[in-house]
């Protein structure tokens, strides 16, 4: 029998979808479709909390984990976050869009319907438990993209972003299906609880490890991890702001579902190979990701190579922690902190991309000089998103930071204090190009070719408002209030409890 309010969050997703398709099909008013989807999105956020609290409400019965299709799809903890971010990220994304997509001659039902279905794929992705169902959910969060990222027809930039990311994601997608199809010849097993048990004769050989090793490289396209990472600023740049916002954060997102999943439920026994390798993608990703940001002139651009770096920090304490045989559980929580912080200040950053370079049309940062004198309040908002990702308190980022460090120190052995040593250098480096781009926007003048008097009349859009409010919001409370993601991600974490 199918446990329905289990996957009644999909369900809901799904019929939004759906419904967003229809509403574009008999309506004028294009931006019905982004309302319709706003409402599916609340709708399907209440199974979520439902579930979570089932133990409490009187009409729910049946407990946390609950296992579906013969274990291949199970609602915990862990799901449950990672579904409320994506379904959070991609209402916030919504909301940067609308006047985004209207301001120009874009398809505006068609960009609803397939951002809403990417992300129906990441919620799907966070409770696969075996390979097909988890490749299904990757290639429905990857298609759009591909789509979204050109969404510009007559942009250049935009063509070229789309084809890059295409070819690269197929090449990524086919290392990850090599990888699948060498552990299913050899385990005769999708399910991950069945590729955790194989016995030791199966899960020494050459093969089997040959497999692990690329499905891991397939899922660092999707985060944007070295060596994996050289299509993200191009793609960035080149793809529509809100796009790139999704991108950086519900994409991002939805990869690091991935490799959490694939490494704590498919392959625990082999974290001794599979730490040192996220090791090195830690290491590599935020010290090339921070250099290179560094001489970055495009603010987008800049931002990707952050990404890149965020991914870096991201990774390090559950790669140190698996490298060294630590406990696993106290790393994916403090993975699971960094990226509900990361997304919302992320997004909010892109919300005063969006704002900025609506009025100025540019994203250059020598133009976005002197922005204080005729966009204060955009200017402050700025700091505190770049000053919330360089993990400057008492914005949010700086519990992520303390976080990460915590848990890589935590891990008490060569691999944890070297990769901490590392990270504290590049977050140095990080806080130099983020304060940069702060003192040109308060202390720099305005170049000539900006006139303050005429962008500072300009008006926002109600929408950005509302998503540029919500993540400043969420950046100031749960710097002041870290117990907020303390709790969740260590509810994340629960689910390992028994398995280590």
């Amino acid at each position: 029998m199918i446990d329905y309010h289990a996957i009644l969050p999909e369900i809901i997703l799904a019929v939004t979808v759906l419904a967003v398709l229809v509403t574009d099909l008999v309506t004028r008013e294009k931006y019905y479709g982004a309302i319709v989807g706003m409402v599916g999105l609340f709708a399907a956020l209440i199974p979520i909390f439902t579930l979570a609290m089932c133990d409490d409400l009187e009409f729910c019965t049946g407990s946390l984990p609950r296992e579906l299709f013969g274990g291949s799809y199970v609602v915990d903890q862990y799901a449950l976050v990672l579904k409320g971010l994506f379904i959070g990220a991609v209402f916030i994304v919504l909301l940067l869009s609308i006047a985004y997509v209207e301001s120009d001659r874009y398809y505006e039902g068609e960009y609803y319907f397939l951002l809403l279905a990417a992300a129906l794929g990441a919620v799907v992705m966070a409770s696969s438990r075996d390979f097909i169902t988890m490749i299904v959910g990757l290639e429905l969060v990857s298609g759009p993209g591909f789509l979204l990222a050109g969404w510009r027809k007559a942009d250049e930039k935009s063509n070229e972003a789309a084809l890059k990311f295409f070819i690269i994601g197929v090449v990524a997608f086919a290392l990850l299906v090599m990888g699948v199809s060498l552990l299913y010849g050899i385990a005769g097993t999708q399910l991950f609880a069945g590729l955790a048990t194989v016995p030791a004769s199966i899960a020494e050989e050459p093969v089997f490890l040959l497999g692990m090793l690329f499905v891991f490289l397939g899922f660092t396209f999707k985060i944007s991890a070295v060596p994996f990472h050289v299509w993200t600023p191009d793609v960035y740049e080149g793809s529509p702001t809100p796009v790139t916002a999704w991108l950086s954060v519900g994409s991002k997102a939805a990869g690091f579902v991935g490799i959490l999943s694939v490494a704590y439920f498919a392959f625990p026994e082999h974290s001794n190979l599979w730490g040192p390798l996220l090791w090195l993608l830690a290491v590599l990703s935020m010290t090339i990701g921070n250099l290179v940001a560094i001489k970055q002139t495009n603010i987008v651009r800049l931002l990707g190579y952050s990404s890149i770096a965020q991914a870096g920090f991201m990774l390090a304490p559950f790669g140190a922690a698996a490298a060294a045989g630590a406990d696993l559980q106290v790393a994916f929580a403090a993975t699971v902190a960094y990226l509900l912080i990361y997304a919302v200040m992320n997004l909010g950053a892109f919300g005063v991309i969006i704002a900025v370079a609506a009025r100025i049309k540019s994203y250059e940062l020598a133009d976005w000089s002197g922005m204080y004198r005729w966009a204060p309040g955009l200017t402050v908002l700025l700091a505190m998103f770049f000053m919330s990702l360089a993990g400057i308190p008492p914005l949010a980022g700086w519990f992520a930071k303390l976080a990460m460090f915590t848990a890589t120190i935590g891990v008490a052995s060569w691999w944890g204090y070297s990769i901490a040593i590392i990270a504290a250098l590049n977050s140095v480096v990080a806080f130099v190009y983020y304060s940069k781009v702060v003192k040109s926007t308060f202390f720099d003048g305005v170049p000539d070719s900006v006139d303050p008097d005429a962008l500072g009349r300009m008006e926002l859009a109600p929408t950005l408002r509302v998503a540029l409010a919500v993540t400043a919001v969420l950046v100031l409370a749960l710097g002041v209030f870290p117990g907020v993601i303390a709790n969740l991600s260590q509810f994340t974490a629960e689910v390992l409890a028994s398995g280590f």
